[in-house]
């Protein structure tokens, strides 16, 4: 039975709920300077260098340590406090991250630094990324656990439509202040974490008696039994491979068909749009389908408009598109980690979300690779088709798996 207290939560509003209104608030201003540095980072390395190449190994050195880091972060998630890895993690950010406008102003700045920056802080951004969401079903209550998704994903998506216009003034205004802008924001969530009273899990975690090792590998061997759990991770890894590479096709079609600079940040601003649009609707659709309507229809509709980009006429047109796809993906991806979250126990929260970080970050980045072969040797057109007929695959593999034609999210 529930204790008055318990109850009490599970019936107040989400708006009441003190606790997730501190760490979304956090998040948030963490987030909006996270879109700052993203701008200002390339920005600094050409104008210290000169050298795209030297840009791009900076920018891809986070994903890397995410990679490196993300099955072991799961490990450590789920045996230490997740409350004190967070602050910790961001207090460390928070300092890596300041010593970028400091060394710019003292002119000691160098390649090394940054290298070094980068990398520490993917490692710091992947361990909070993934203690963050193992401790939100904690934080709220399952009932609420879908439209704090909604709202924290609507958020995000409202935060891109203006987040590199931001960075790019603050750059303007001066090469430094992004990171400081950065900083700070990591300040703000370190501020906010130490007000929150709630526990970030249900109890002592049984992987702490473990070693690492043996702990990574129940969690995987925990994944892999679980039939449709272990589907769906597969599923949103190869969904993510497309993404990785339909960002580049989609960028090359705008080109061809003589888009400006402004017109392609149009069509992006679209998609940001369409995915605060898809956030908000999200719990509307859960309330009305099951999670297995959910999922096999929301891939069919992203699965039929992706090749619409190949004969798209104009950049006004790929917008629509761009907004529609965009429209569908928040909703199956809300309703696809409520379900993840509510069907894994809490001390396998962490493993269960590093591996999924690690199949998806990772496919994207595979997607990236691949986009540009693809385009290379069949152009950008048919790239779009291809990459339509994959997400088709994906969406009659979906469609066959009774597990998923059945499942609904867990009582």
């Amino acid at each position: 039975m529930l204790s008055q207290k318990e109850n009490v939560t599970s019936t107040q509003p989400l708006w009441r709920n003190r606790d997730y209104l501190l760490l979304l608030g956090g998040q948030l201003v963490s987030f909006v300077g996270d879109q700052q540095q993203f701008i200002a980072l390339p920005l600094l390395i050409l104008a210290l260098t000169g050298s795209a190449l030297q840009a791009g190994i900076a920018v891809s050195l986070s994903t890397i340590a995410m990679l490196v880091v993300g099955p072991i972060a799961g490990v450590l998630v789920d045996t230490w406090d997740r409350k004190r890895v967070m602050l910790l993690c961001d207090a460390g950010r928070m300092l890596l991250i300041l010593s970028i406008p400091l060394a710019f102003w003292f002119h000691v700045l160098t390649m090394l630094h940054i290298y070094i920056m980068v990398t520490l802080a993917g490692v710091l951004g992947t361990l909070f990324s993934v203690a963050n969401a193992a401790s939100l079903p904690n934080v709220v209550t399952q009932k609420q656990l879908p439209a704090a998704l909604a709202q924290s994903q609507a958020a995000y998506s409202g935060i891109r439509t203006f987040g590199s216009l931001l960075g790019g003034t603050l750059y303007s205004l001066g090469s430094a202040f992004p990171f400081l802008a950065n900083a700070l924001s990591f300040g703000v969530s370190v501020f906010s974490l130490r007000l929150m009273r709630g526990n970030f899990q249900s109890s002592q975690q049984e992987g702490a008696r473990l070693p690492w090792h043996q702990s990574l590998a129940e969690g995987f061997s925990w994944l892999w039994h679980q039939p449709l759990l272990r589907f769906l991770t597969l599923v949103n890894g190869a969904d993510s491979l497309r993404y990785g590479a339909g960002y580049l096709v989609i960028l090359i079609l705008a080109q061809e068909l003589h888009t400006s600079p402004g017109g392609i940040g149009a069509i992006f601003t679209a998609a940001a749009i369409g995915a605060v649009i898809g956030n908000l609707a999200s719990n509307w659709v859960r309330r009305s389908f099951s999670f297995g309507t959910i999922a096999i229809s929301m891939l069919w509709l992203e699965a039929l408009m992706f090749p619409l980009y190949a004969i798209a006429p104009n950049a006004i047109v790929m917008g629509c598109i761009a907004a529609a796809e965009e429209l569908v993906a928040p909703i199956y991806s809300i309703a696809l980690d409520t379900y993840r979250l509510t069907a894994t126990p809490d001390t396998m929260r962490g493993r269960m979300s590093s591996t999924v970080q690690l199949m998806t970050r990772g496919a994207q980045s595979l997607g990236a690779i691949l986009g540009g072969l693809l385009i290379q040797s069949m152009g950008a057109k048919v790239s779009a088709l291809l990459l339509g007929g994959w997400l088709i695959l994906l969406a009659i593999a979906t469609t066959l798996n009774k597990r998923v034609r059945q499942a609904s999210l867990p009582a």
